[in-house]
């Protein structure tokens, strides 16, 4: 049965945040078997490696400025490097996923306040309420694992560092990469990140992964799903979207890895996390809301 682009594109935001929060669940997975930039070096390799091959089957155009390389490689670094780069680190260094997760959650925010000067995008009262309202429901998703989690100084940088790249990536992105093929694009961004991750892989950690059946998964799962997938469609996002709206999705990320935990591992979830959930939902409303 053939989806029309009506459909697609009414259902893509969802489908973006559900596979998107199941990256998490990767990152669960697989980070006790490898350091997560030896990790990410594999991931994004081998994504390389699938993408490229699709991408040269197909006769892909490809951009004719020069400059546009650049231009996508940055955006690459900033997005899939600089940003997954600091969440990775900063769990595997002891930081508690919730706190990363509101650190992180502070991205639509940011976006909305320069989402004005950067691309002349405006905001009405309502879109700017339901930012307040996404983040203050996603503060409340997470109070518990703020209530119990450190934060250790070097977490905090990493996970701060992460939540400025993405922002600036998004909006890098959306105002310099127009017109180039999404799956080229993406192929660019991808080995642009490889190369970055296993020079830093090489230079700073041992390299070593071992093996496991779980690591295996979760490799697999975040370069075909997350990566494949999840990015094709953020790519598709950013392009027919504003970017304050596009990046009002990731309020809706954290709350969905607190249902997908309580599903897959059994992980609580009281009443108070149920409202900040609804809020955070409520808030994302009201910013999309045509």
């Amino acid at each position: 049965m053939k989806v029309s682009a009506e459909t697609f594109a009414r259902f893509a935001p969802g489908l973006f945040v559900l596979l998107w929060s199941t990256g998490f669940v990767g990152a669960k997975f697989g980070l006790p078997y490898a350091e997560p930039v030896t990790f990410m070096a594999y991931r994004y390799t081998i994504v390389s490696l699938l993408l490229g091959s699709y991408v040269f089957a197909v006769r892909a155009p490809w951009p004719r400025q020069p400059l546009m390389y650049g231009h996508l490689a940055l955006s690459g670094l900033l997005m899939h490097g600089f940003y997954i780069g600091g969440v990775f680190i900063a769990i595997s260094r002891g930081m508690n996923s919730g706190i990363a997760a509101l650190i992180v959650g502070v991205q639509p925010l940011l976006t909305a306040v320069l989402s004005g000067p950067l691309l002349g995008e405006r905001l009405v009262p309502r879109q700017w309420a339901g930012f307040v309202l996404g983040f203050a429901g996603l503060a409340l998703t997470v109070h518990r694992s703020l209530a119990s989690g450190a934060m250790p100084v070097f977490g905090l940088v990493s996970c701060t560092i992460g939540l400025l790249a993405i922002t600036f990536g998004t909006l890098y992105q959306k105002r310099c990469t127009a017109g180039v093929d999404n799956r080229v694009g993406a192929l660019v961004q991808f080995m642009a990140t490889a190369v970055a991750c296993v020079l830093v892989s090489r230079s700073f950690e041992t390299g070593v992964v071992e093996w496991h059946p779980r690591f295996m998964f979760a490799l697999g799962w975040l370069c075909i799903v997350l990566s494949l997938g999840a990015i094709s469609i953020l790519w598709l996002l950013i392009r027919q979207g504003a970017a304050s709206r596009v990046a009002s999705l990731f309020y809706l990320v954290p709350p969905v890895v607190a249902i997908e935990g309580f599903l897959l591992f059994g992980e609580t979830l009281q009443p108070l996390q149920m409202v900040g959930i609804a809020i955070t939902a409520l808030g994302v409303a009201l910013i999309n809301r045509v």
